[in-house]
């Protein structure tokens, strides 16, 4: 990772309409578990009202899950490191059964 400062904010954003980033608890796995569980019950595949399907069956729900989300991330930065809380961790939420690279914009202040 490059030098963060001794204190500002790192900003990151996808560049994608079908994947997300969270911050959320990364200390135990089921939680990533349940949160796909949860997202693929609210939003399900092969629903008849879809009218934008050109890219397959998890094309719009992968973009509706996407916009609950959201498309980026902000975390202060203290005493030269990401200040986050002692369970939290960065999910890279992807939407689609088979997605390809992703890209994003990371910036930080100071």
């Amino acid at each position: 990772m490059p030098h963060l400062p001794e204190t500002g904010m790192l900003h990151v954003f996808i560049k994608h309409t079908s994947a997300a980033l969270a911050i959320n608890e990364n200390a135990d796995p089921s939680v990533l578990a349940d949160f796909e569980t949860t997202f693929n019950k609210l939003v399900p595949e092969n629903q008849a009202h879809y009218t934008h399907n050109d890219e397959g069956p998890d094309d719009m729900p992968a973009h509706i899950k996407a916009v609950m989300a959201g498309s980026s991330i902000s975390i202060p930065i203290t005493n030269g490191q990401l200040n986050l809380g002692t369970w939290q961790g960065i999910y890279l939420c992807e939407f689609r059964n088979r997605a390809g690279g992703r890209k994003f914009v990371v910036t930080v202040t100071s």
